[in-house]
């Protein structure tokens, strides 16, 4: 009977009897081989021991193997390449790149989710939805009549003609008809005072208000708004958060005016958040003076910019947030050790929280001078104390 498969004790065996002086024809016949599988056995085994012999086997298993494994690397690289540039985000994205990748290596649908790490489910997942082309062609229309329409006008539209939809549907169609109404350029922008705007000497007349950024040790952003105010140097508020809006500012500045009162002016440049509509119908409503900076020239609003300097030096370059709780705790920390106890270069060494607690004593006591009547002095906080007329002059 022929044998299909040999161990390495039945071939090493056969040559041995080979090398006791056997002839070649009767061990083939005799084993059930062909002459030439036994010279192949001699040019393989001859000379080795059973134990070389299944090493020699493993290490031919092991050889296999790693040629396998490599080939499917290389297969897959070559499939990644070619979906080099394209975005594979979406579910209908990655449908595409497994199909795209099964024509192109000829692979199954299992290999191919695995090389684009795609959930099989997603890939097999066939919508329930309408077509809906009717309700597409009647939006695309009125896109057409109304070209600077967006969803939210288009949606109302819709109602008017009888049509049952819910906005986000609307909103869902909008984008993937790409009805997208491009922004113009030339915005208008809440332009406020261009003047340059004085600094009294008194505290709580001017705040100034500005956005730092950083990143967690997860790599999502966040942004901090630091309050300050310019005659005293404190950081009133600095508010951490990974998404701070118009009617963000607006609430945190009420509560800030519920703790220390109405400022005379408020300070800033012209971010989005800070010219919105929230921020101006409250500026309106509380009567307060808003002014906005030059675009390109920070150095108008260097209270702050230096503030958010030293903030970025002393505390969130040296500083790993681990989360935005762990970034509130530093910051917290920090502004209370700015106000309290770190010494101030510009207020003579003396800390902010110090420098106004002495301020409001001066205050105090020019208006018992003047019998209850007192003008706010325009001059540098940094020259309160030295208030002769050469430093008047030279501060303006």
């Amino acid at each position: 009977m022929k044998r299909t498969r040999f161990t390495e004790e039945q071939i090493i065996g056969v040559l041995k009897e080979a090398e006791a002086g056997a002839k070649t024809a009767e061990l083939a016949r005799k084993h059930g081989i062909s002459e030439a599988t036994l010279y192949n056995w001699k040019a393989k085994y001859g000379g080795l021991e059973v134990s070389e012999a299944k090493r020699l086997r493993a290490l031919e298993d092991e050889n296999a193997k790693l040629k396998r494994l490599l080939a499917d690397a290389m297969l897959d690289n070559a499939g990644l390449k070619d979906l080099l540039f394209k975005k594979m985000v979406t579910p209908a994205a990655k449908r595409e790149a497994v199909a795209h990748l099964q024509a192109l290596l000829d692979v199954s649908e299992r290999r191919a989710c695995r090389v684009i790490a795609a959930d099989r489910s997603v890939v097999r997942y066939a919508s329930r939805r309408d077509d809906d082309a009717g309700l597409r062609e009647k939006l695309r229309d009125l896109a057409h009549q109304r070209r600077r329409f967006g969803y939210r006008r288009l949606h109302i539209l819709l109602r008017r003609d009888g049509v049952t939809i819910n906005r986000k549907k609307t909103q869902r169609l909008y984008h993937e008809e790409g009805l997208t109404v491009r922004r113009r350029k030339g915005r208008k922008r809440a332009v406020g005072c261009r003047a340059p705007a004085p600094v009294p000497a008194l505290p709580n007349q001017r705040w100034s208000l500005d956005f730092v950024h950083d990143q967690m040790a997860t790599g999502r952003r966040f942004r901090v708004l630091n309050v300050v105010d310019d005659v005293t140097r404190e950081c009133l508020a600095a508010v951490p958060d990974t998404s701070i809006s118009g009617k963000r500012v607006v609430r945190e500045l009420t509560d800030l005016i519920a703790r220390r009162g109405k400022p005379g002016m408020i300070v800033s440049d012209n971010g989005t958040e800070l010219t919105s509509n929230a921020v101006l119908e409250w500026c309106g409503a509380a009567k307060i003076e808003w002014h906005y900076t030059t675009p390109g020239k920070p150095t108008q609003n260097a209270f702050v910019e230096s503030f958010n300097g030293r903030m970025r030096d002393e505390l969130l370059n040296e500083t790993l947030f681990t989360s935005l709780a762990h970034a509130r705790e530093k910051i917290a920390a920090w502004v209370d050790d700015y106000n309290t106890g770190r010494p101030h270069s510009a207020l003579g060494y003396a800390t902010p929280a110090a420098f106004a607690a002495d301020l409001r004593k001066q205050g105090a006591a020019s208006l018992r001078i003047a019998g209850g009547y007192a003008t706010q002095p325009l001059a540098s906080p940094a020259l309160s104390r030295n208030n002769d007329a050469e430093a008047l002059i030279a501060t303006g």
